[in-house]
């Protein structure tokens, strides 16, 4: 397994400050071959200055104005040469024998996608994992369907994986990670190592799912999505449906208490698209 080259897409955006800890635990790595596919997704910090400092053959990066992170992990998937894959944001970190524990579990047990446990720190400090968001293995499209089970920053795949569920969604500017494991449960059992092995730092106002208004409507999008692939059976589709209700009854109250009933009323009307079987546009939904 030493000769596996895994491919590192990590994306990143005015995270200087943060950048140098994530590379460091790429350098860190027991499995050395590796290579970072970094995307600079138009920062206009110090991320040219600090990437200076990290001269290392394997970290190639590229440049593109700014389109969000799902465009950047989408475009370092094109640069990528690996058989396997693997996904870091630019804030998180790895321990040193990630790469390697997981390249060795997803190959003993046949996994397409795998993600480990996590360790949390938020405002600098550690703290427990809430029980909710314990990280399930094998089939569970279903339990994906109420809230996003699968970290980024934890996961692994395989090529043939990323054809299969991706790209990422360019069009959500927020739950595009939703969106993809969403598509990802439904067509492969997932793999967990139960060693924490990524290390998640949360907690400050400049991330993604504080600065994204309305993240409720991209759920919602996403389940639409999923329920006109063509690809649910009977009880799939009633639990999407189902969970669909859910989220557009929160979305309408949520529209309503601010007075925006013309936007309640859209997204009422539809679901009631979708639950009789009509084509949404999905643009309708963005």
């Amino acid at each position: 397994m030493d000769d596996i080259l895994i491919s590192i897409i990590l994306p990143t955006y005015n995270r200087a400050r943060f950048l140098p800890r994530a590379l460091d635990s790429v350098l860190k790595q027991t499995h050395e071959r590796w290579e970072v596919i970094l995307v600079d997704d138009g920062s206009t910090d110090e991320t040219a200055e600090v990437l200076r400092n990290f001269p290392d053959p394997r970290i190639r990066c590229y440049f593109q104005e700014n389109r969000g992170v799902s465009a950047a992990r989408n475009m370092g998937y094109t640069q990528c040469s690996g058989e396997m894959m693997a996904l870091l944001d630019s804030d998180d970190e790895w321990m040193p024998t990630k790469l390697e524990i997981q390249l060795r579990y997803m190959r003993e047990n046949g996994f397409e996608i795998s993600q480990t446990n996590e360790i949390w720190y938020r405002g600098g400090k550690r703290v427990n994992q809430p029980a909710k968001y314990a990280k399930p293995e094998g089939w569970f499209f279903e339990a994906a369907l109420s809230m996003c089970l699968i970290s980024p920053a934890c996961t692994m795949f395989t090529r043939a994986a990323w054809e299969t569920i991706g790209p990422f969604d360019e069009s959500m500017p927020s739950c595009e990670d939703y969106d993809m494991w969403l598509r990802a449960c439904l067509a492969f059992p997932v793999g967990l190592v139960r060693e924490p092995l990524t290390i998640k730092h949360g907690g400050r106002a400049d991330q993604l799912s504080n600065c994204v208004p309305c993240a409720d409507l991209y759920r919602i999008r996403a389940l639409v999505k999923i329920l006109q692939c063509g690809k649910l059976d009977a009880s799939q589709r009633a639990l999407a449906m189902r969970e669909l209700e859910n989220k557009v009854a929160i979305y309408r109250q949520g529209c309503e208490k601010r007075g925006k009933t013309d936007e309640a009323e859209k997204v009422w009307n539809l679901f009631c698209m979708v639950r009789e079987g009509k084509e949404v546009p999905l643009k309708a939904l963005c």
